[in-house]
């Protein structure tokens, strides 16, 4: 007997229609739920950088609407040395910052981490230069360094130390050392807090396993902390670069830049063309040339993340 063919019924939508499906089904509830912070950050961040990247192709200033010029703004910076000082000057800024922030952070997580009297308090404690708004900070600082009221000069000149106040903020090496060191006493809290939660993370049993077997506390930080905090150390230093490098409060509040560019990064010499010198394009073009930096950034922690997976047998998707 032949065989039949059977048309295959079509399948029946469910009462309500579409409409309906589309409420109840789970994937786009999810997407009604994103669309506020998707327009949110379309509006507010996206808007924003598609229009500075435009500006740097245009010859805007302030009260003028500009005219496509290409690459010029871009050409004049590449020949610009105040530009590439600022470079030189963020990338430093930014690679010693955090790495000090890191290890400042990391000791003491660790620190707190431990069973000591006033665990609480002090936790508390390293919160404060966090919660103290950045330009308070930063005229804090300006009248700790300044060249004549600086309580550093003023207890070294009694000690006999030196004869003189020192000129932090005046000259260009000291200048930088103190703003370097402001953005440390200023970060620091988030590295150390943000690790200590991690550290909250770990199991006590790993380490007392670990002791039983006659492993040092080097080695229990070697092969059970760090292997575990990676993940968490990625994504903290990830913030912490970036935050670093667009700092812009706490340079501009302490030493505008100077002395003699000394201490300009890339983002305060952005506002400094743009909105005082009114030229929109080329503070806009100093603006975009960052992005490049931050984006290397961002690629050497996912791909540290995702190398940290495969190491571990893990899927990457």
């Amino acid at each position: 007997m032949a065989d039949v063919a059977i048309p295959r019924a079509k399948p029946q939508m469910s009462e309500g229609g579409a409409w309906t499906q589309l409420k109840h089904n789970r994937n786009w509830l999810g997407f009604w739920f994103m669309v506020p912070a998707m327009a949110f950050l379309i509006f507010f961040l996206a808007y924003p950088l598609g229009l500075g990247i435009w500006l740097s192709f245009t010859d805007t200033r302030i009260g003028r609407v500009g005219q496509f010029v290409g690459t010029e703004n871009y050409e004049w910076l590449w020949d610009d040395s105040i530009f590439w000082l600022s470079v030189f000057n963020t990338l430093l800024y930014t690679f010693v910052a955090s790495a000090l922030k890191f290890a400042i952070g990391l000791y003491l997580a660790l620190l707190l981490n431990e069973n000591m009297p006033f665990k609480a308090m002090l936790r508390a404690m390293v919160l404060i230069p966090f919660i103290v708004p950045t330009v308070l900070s930063a005229l804090a600082f300006w009248w700790i360094f300044d060249s004549q009221f600086s309580i550093i000069s003023w207890s070294l000149k009694h000690l006999g130390v030196i004869d003189q106040n020192i000129n932090f903020l005046g000259d260009t090496t000291w200048a930088r050392i103190c703003v370097i060191f402001a953005n440390i006493w200023r970060g620091v809290p988030f590295v150390a807090i943000t690790l200590l939660a991690g550290l909250q993370t770990v199991s006590p049993s790993l380490y007392e396993a670990a002791t039983l077997d006659g492993a040092t506390r080097w080695q229990n930080f070697r092969y059970i902390t760090y292997p575990l905090l990676t993940p968490i150390i990625a994504v903290v230093m990830t913030f912490s670069v970036l935050f670093t490098f667009t700092d812009f409060q706490l340079i501009w509040a302490m030493t505008r830049g100077g002395p003699v560019n000394a201490t300009h990064l890339m983002a305060t010499l952005s506002y400094q063309r743009a909105i005082i010198a009114g030229q929109l394009g080329e503070g806009a073009a100093i603006s975009s040339a960052m992005i490049p930096f931050l984006l290397a950034a961002i690629m050497v922690s996912w791909f540290g993340l995702q190398r940290r997976k495969w190491q571990q047998g893990e899927n990457n998707d």
